[in-house]
């Protein structure tokens, strides 16, 4: 391809004319969002980036530095994947209501809803159950919709009318709904999976089934292929009720230990949110990181060192509910957007 014929920078003067609006647009979506957050109590602070551990989940894949100090020793550290660990610090130091709108970094993700440095925005309340969060995800949908002049958030060829009453439905109900599973089958009453179990139904519905036949992965696979595409789909889904190997950082329902109190949400098959009522167990949660972690070396030949301070704060963390939502992913489907490179002001060099 001739230099000629290679499309131009989004730095120049046409092609930022182009973009503009967009970005003109995700600075109203901020301040509408900012705004509901202050008319709620809510704290913004500003977690740091750099992190001793950046997460532990299996497929979250961070960016390594390292940090120097006054005797010219490194150390490693990592960019987070979220200011999570950071921001349940602060709880468990007493605050109650808190925000924050930032970058975050995730490496091995490029794709039109994936950017390797992109802005997530993350809240908690203490002592309040995550009916309270999803509530504020779909307000914060609203407001989205209501700073662009639209009636309907748009992803390429599909819609969701944010105002529409949402739907609610367990990650139970919606795999047997668009997948053909009844994963209850595919644990034990505790909870525990049976990855073979889950293999032979999907092999009994016609799905292929890889040779590695982890729970985690069959699951994720099901889920990502047959149920997501088929979510927020004429109006926002608030997925729910997650099976407990895939709680993450989410405490077991009280009613019932095979799931747990994580949801998602959808618009346009899109996921713009993931929440938590919280776990408080540090044993429990260093159970999960240390699987977690295990996994990942198997899978990926790494694992990340474990967040110490994390664990030692989340024995004095109040009970609390969390929610992190793509802010990128929102203003795109605010403002009909194909591709998260058109919502951020500078994108990341390929």
């Amino acid at each position: 391809m001739s230099q000629l014929s290679q499309p131009s920078p989004w730095w120049s003067p046409s092609v930022h004319a182009d973009r503009r609006p967009i970005l003109l647009a995700r600075g109203r979506i901020e301040a509408r969002v900012r705004g509901y957050l202050a008319d709620n109590d809510f704290l913004m602070v500003d977690p740091p980036g750099l992190q001793r551990s950046p997460g532990n989940e299996t497929h979250l894949h961070a960016f390594g530095t390292t940090m120097i100090g006054n005797d010219g020793e490194g150390q490693q550290m990592y960019l987070h994947t979220s200011p999570e660990f950071s921001m349940k610090k602060l709880l468990a130091a007493g605050e109650r209501r808190i925000a924050s709108l930032g970058h975050v970094w995730r490496n091995r993700e490029r794709s039109a809803l994936h950017h390797p440095e992109f802005t997530m925005l993350e809240w908690y309340r203490a002592g309040e159950p995550y009916d309270a969060v999803i509530g504020d995800c779909v307000a914060i949908l609203r407001l989205a919709a209501q700073a662009t002049g639209v009636d309907k958030l748009v992803f390429r060829d599909r819609s969701c009318d944010p105002f529409a009453a949402p739907e609610r439905v367990s990650v139970v109900q919606a795999f047997l709904q668009h997948a053909g599973i009844n994963l209850l089958d595919c644990m034990d009453f505790a909870g525990v999976p049976d990855g073979e179990a889950l293999a032979a139904q999907m092999i009994a519905v016609g799905l292929d089934v890889p040779e590695d036949r982890s729970w985690s992965y069959l699951f994720s696979r099901v889920l990502v292929e047959k149920v997501e595409p088929q979510l927020g789909m004429g109006r926002i889904t608030i997925l729910d009720r997650y099976p407990a190997a895939e709680a993450a950082l989410a405490r077991r329902a009280k009613d019932d230990q095979r799931v747990a109190e994580r949801f998602e949400l959808y618009a346009c098959g899109v996921e713009l949110a993931n929440g938590f009522g919280e776990l408080t167990d540090a044993d429990e949660q260093r159970r999960r990181f240390a699987a977690e972690m295990n996994e990942k070396q198997r899978l990926y030949g790494e694992r990340y060192p474990l967040d110490e301070d994390f664990l030692a704060a989340l024995r004095l963390m109040p009970e609390a509910s969390g929610v992190a939502l793509g802010f990128d992913r929102l203003v795109m489907l605010a403002t009909a957007a194909p591709r998260i490179e058109a919502v951020l002001w500078a994108p990341v060099a390929e």
